[in-house]
């Protein structure tokens, strides 16, 4: 199976920084696609960004122009730079990975990372 671990979530003030990373391992030869979803306490699930491995994005209109999409150095790995955070950022933030797991094409998941914007 894939396994996938997001870091980079905590705490940030209004109009602050941070960056989250993913890595996915385990039975994946290359992920043709990865992105972000979150999901803030009583919302549903919604879209955040994603990536193929050619290098196209595509950004929710709530962060577009606020957040960068980009693949890490390393093989399988997707980061994302969240600028200018706003409270309404706050949630849980999940990564996902699509790609090949031995003969089946799937998407995959982390468990989510928290992050908080508040004074």
């Amino acid at each position: 199976q894939v396994q996938l671990v997001e870091s980079g979530g905590g705490l940030v003030q209004p109009g602050g920084s941070l960056r989250l990373s993913c890595s996915a391992s385990g039975n994946i030869f290359t992920a043709n696609a990865m992105g972000w979803y979150r999901q803030a306490p009583g919302k549903q699930r919604e879209f955040v960004a994603t990536i193929t491995s050619g290098g196209s994005t595509n950004y929710a209109d709530s962060v577009k122009g606020r957040f960068t999409i980009f693949r890490g150095g390393a093989k399988n790995t997707v980061s994302l730079r969240m600028n200018s955070l706003k409270p309404e950022d706050t949630a849980v933030y999940y990564c996902h990975a699509d790609g090949y797991t031995g003969e089946m094409y799937t998407r995959s998941w982390g468990p989510g990372t928290q992050v908080t914007v508040s004074s």
